[in-house]
């Protein structure tokens, strides 16, 4: 589908045969990719996929809100697109609203990424699963703004180096800097507080040349030289709703697909390029499923918007406490008293925000509704599981730790 029905170009060697690359925790050279920044050179023609197709209606600066449910099956949603919302009733819903990354300080998701999808499903009533695995992946940007720095670099020979000017990893993992992300992520985070930075070294590569992407994004950072400052970043969950292998979920005529849906290939702790690939398959399968159903219009869920408008900053404000609350207790690593500690400022965060938008049906105040509840579902996870597993760490393990490194002989 991605050579033949959009054309995506992938990079190929010199011979004319695909030029597979190998990322962390992976055996072999077994990944199809477009200079390091593969993601988005599917997105653009898919895009275009999208718009030139005659069946597909794409609406514009759009939210939905709510699930429109009776007797356990779903019948569509409501949007914003009138104040009390509006309904917009189909056989089948499919949700692929991506990941979280806005529940974090800092992340390589876009700003928008509140967990909406997996928030509307929960507050239906659908299974939700393996919420505490949220994957931070090792080696982002820095500075402001941070960006993702492919695995591809470190799968190519770039190396990461201490503040001493040290490469470290060895001293983690016997994979060194292609040591699962968990234990990379941690690794770099335990370096830049011991010794107060840690750089990737891409002097072993033609960077410019072969990743042009990547290094014009430097530039625009002023960044100059072969090393560039990284720090861990938020980047992915590996939970989310629980779907069969047709990305059915719980709820009848309800699809999840993409990073919302917890299909189970991930495990504890994805593998660098598996989340283009399963989103590709289980798209294509629940499409497949979800066809034939007509919709059938039911009493739809009446919002009201009644009360005055909150002050501009309001949501943003609210979205800052969360932010910090999930920084500080719910990131690299988790602490029981700590996991505890941010489950109750997150419920009394939930809680505001159930009062307000009762009476007001303002976007960014169902946004935040919706983070609070996506960041409540991590909180109860995480508690719920006092073992280390995968990119769910349990501070009280750390003398178990590969993540620490082992005392001076």
């Amino acid at each position: 589908m991605l050579v033949d029905t959009l054309g995506v170009e992938f990079d190929e060697g010199e011979d004319g045969e695909f030029d597979y690359t190998r990322e962390a925790a992976h055996s072999a050279y077994r990944i199809l990719h477009v200079d390091a920044a593969t993601g988005s050179h599917i997105l653009r023609p898919f895009l275009n996929y999208i718009a030139d197709h005659a069946h597909i209606e794409v609406r514009q600066d759009t939210a939905a809100l709510e699930l429109v449910t009776a007797e356990g099956r779903v019948h569509g949603v409501v949007s914003d697109e009138r104040p009390e919302g509006h309904p917009i009733y189909a056989g089948a819903t499919i949700l692929a609203t991506g990941g979280i990354g806005a529940l974090y300080g800092r992340s390589t998701n876009p700003a928008d990424a509140t967990g909406d999808g997996i928030a509307m499903a929960a507050l239906a009533g659908a299974e939700i699963e393996d919420m505490e695995f949220v994957q931070f992946h090792p080696t982002a940007y820095a500075g402001e703004d941070p960006f993702l720095l492919s695995e591809a670099l470190r799968g190519e020979g770039a190396v990461l180096r201490n503040g001493d000017g040290e490469r470290f990893m060895e001293d983690y993992h016997p994979q060194g800097d292609l040591a699962p992300r968990d234990v990379v992520a941690r690794a770099v985070e335990t370096e830049r507080e011991a010794t107060g930075d840690v750089v990737l070294d891409v002097s072993s590569l033609e960077f410019a040349a072969e990743y042009p992407a990547i290094a014009a994004k430097c530039r625009d950072r002023g960044i100059e030289g072969d090393e560039i400052p990284v720090a861990p970043c938020e980047h992915f969950l590996c939970g989310g709703i629980a779907v069969d292998d047709r990305g059915r979920t719980s709820l009848d005529r309800l699809y999840a697909v993409g990073e919302c849906a917890r299909t189970g290939v991930h495990g504890a702790n994805r593998l660098a390029s598996t989340s283009l690939l399963e989103g590709l398959v289980w798209g294509l399968r629940a499409g497949d499923d979800a066809v034939g159903f007509d919709p059938e219009a039911v009493d739809a869920p009446e919002l009201l918007n009644r009360d005055p408008a909150l002050p501009d900053r309001f949501a943003a404000e609210k979205f800052t406490r969360l932010r910090r609350t999930m920084d500080e207790f719910l990131g690299l690593e988790r602490d029981p008293d700590e996991i505890a500690r941010a489950s109750s400022v997150l419920r009394r965060l939930k809680g505001e925000v159930d009062a307000y938008i009762r009476t007001r049906t303002a976007r960014d105040l169902y946004e935040f509704r919706n983070a609070s509840v996506v960041a409540l579902l991590i909180a109860r996870a995480a508690s719920e599981n006092t073992d280390s597993v995968g990119c769910h760490y349990v501070a009280t393990d750390a003398d178990e730790s590969t993540a620490e490194p082992p005392a001076d002989d």
